[in-house]
């Protein structure tokens, strides 16, 4: 048997084991064995790479955009440099394919870094003036101070980046730590990040829930951020009010896909089926719950049917595979449960099942037949599974596309562009795509209503978020 990889927290610009020395073991999803420690960091942990970065905070709130800004472009051009052994530790990581996770995240990463580079230099207000006599009133943009950050297992390099990069471009400081199913990756970032970034602005701390609440309710910092499920979100919210911190929060999703009459029925399946099964599903914007017309329904099952059953699950090696397995044993308990409390008028079209005996694999599965109460639609599967339910008309589409507790992202598939501008209007998510669904821009706000959450990555709004407002008013009598 192979010597174990040991990963360490990272605080204060060292690596360094927890402090009770105790660890957690890290699982490969393709086997199901162990091929990694990490440290179960506690209290003292938490205490130590806050104190850190609240120290690193003094100086990094003072530096100016563009020394913000030349940091961030230094570390792009350092994910880039590595991308190889990123992309080799993010597939041991999650069992990704090695294929798509270098074409499908580390270039999105590394341009999110460098937007965030240049948003240092951009943040608008209103401008100067006197709105009282005598006095002139300026608005200040200011860091809002240490953030606490806890990343998620599905897409834990990219999640990341989303985290940091807008917090540090900002003049934050952070201590991020990732799920304890998933922490290779973001102990290599900070790796990377620790060569550029002077000591205590960037910290990793591994651990688990128990990690995660003592970081929420510590003193130091003034934002906590999280992806992750609803009831985590829940619990960081309630913790985060016993001071009044501010929270960030992206969490679930259970995304409506609309298909009319209309739409362009294999470029819809097309669509469809990758951008639901794309990472195993695993992905709170994956297109997971269908809503056909009923006079496409047969036809539009069927193909989607055949394409489940070409799509492809494998080893991160096998360049012909789509997705790789779920993330932990949990998960596939999870996704099996699911399919093994399907109610009698549900009707599994293609997969439903476990691929192999080792790991957590899961074939690609269509389930038809289903009505909007059931708890497949309502509630989030996070795994390779489309639903399909039928609606007789728009007013009924509508209804049951907002008709579940999740806001975060829907699509819209039909020709008739009044329609798609209707449906754009009526939707209650945080994204509508038109004709695709997925794509993510650096630009454009990522985020939701409801029980998905609050707060914005990416974009503007996302950077924004990791910002205070100071009003200063002085006075020009003479």
């Amino acid at each position: 048997m192979s010597e174990l990889l040991k990963l360490r927290n990272y605080i204060n610009g060292a690596f360094t084991d927890a402090a009770d020395g105790r660890t957690t073991e890290v699982i490969d999803p393709t086997t199901g064995e162990v091929y990694a420690t990490a440290p179960l960091s506690a209290q003292a942990d938490v205490d130590a790479a806050m104190d850190a970065a609240a120290a690193a905070f003094e100086a990094w709130r003072d530096t100016t955009p563009s020394q913000r800004q030349l940091a961030l472009l230094k570390i792009a051009d350092a994910i880039e440099a590595r991308a190889e052994e990123l992309v080799a530790t993010e597939s041991k990581n999650t069992g990704k394919p090695l294929a798509l996770t270098a074409s499908e995240e580390i270039p999105p990463m590394v341009d999110q870094i460098r937007f965030f580079a240049g948003a240092a230099r951009m943040l608008e207000g209103k401008s100067a003036g006197e709105y009282m006599d005598g006095m002139t009133s300026i608005i200040r943009r200011e860091p809002v101070g240490v953030c606490a950050q806890v990343a998620p297992w599905n897409y834990p390099m990219m999640m990341a980046v989303w985290k940091f990069a807008p917090a540090i471009a900002a003049g934050n400081t952070v201590v991020l730590k990732p799920s304890d199913t998933t922490p290779a990756s973001t102990v290599l970032l900070a790796e990377i990040i620790g060569e550029i970034l002077p000591a205590g602005v960037f910290n990793v701390i591994c651990g688990d829930r128990e990690t995660g609440r003592a970081m929420v309710e510590h003193e130091t910092p003034a934002m906590a951020s999280i992806t992750g499920s609803v009831r985590a979100g829940m619990q960081v919210a309630a913790s985060a009010a016993k001071d009044v911190k501010r929270v960030h929060l992206e969490l679930g999703g259970k995304a409506p896909v609309v298909v009319f009459a209309d739409a362009d029925i294999p470029a819809a399946v097309e669509g469809i089926s990758v951008a639901g099964y794309f990472n195993a599903g695993q992905d709170c914007t994956a297109a997971t719950r269908v809503l056909v017309h009923e006079s496409i329904h047969d036809e539009f099952v069927a193909q989607l049917a055949k394409a489940a059953a070409e799509t492809k699950t494998g080893q991160p090696d096998d360049e012909d595979v789509l997705y790789g397995p779920l993330n932990n044993a949990n998960q596939l308990a999870q996704v099996t449960g699911f399919i093994d409390r399907l109610p009698a008028h549900a009707k599994v079209e293609a997969g439903g099942h476990r691929v192999g005996d080792k790991g957590y694999f899961y074939a690609p599965t269509v389930v038809s037949g289903l009505q909007q109460d059931d708890e497949i639609i309502q509630n989030e599967v996070f795994g390779p599974v489309i639903t399909v339910q039928k609606f007789s008309d728009e007013a009924e589409a509508v209804r049951n596309a907002n008709g579940v507790e999740f806001a975060l992202a829907s699509s819209v598939w039909t020709k008739d562009h009044a329609t798609a501008m209707r449906m754009a209007k009526r939707l209650d998510f945080g994204a509508v795509w038109i004709n695709t669904h997925i794509p993510l821009v650096a630009e454009m706000p990522h985020g939701g209503f409801k029980k998905s959450g609050y707060g914005k990555d990416l974009s503007a709004y996302g950077f924004e978020d990791y910002t205070r407002i100071k009003h200063v008013m002085t006075s020009i009598s003479e």
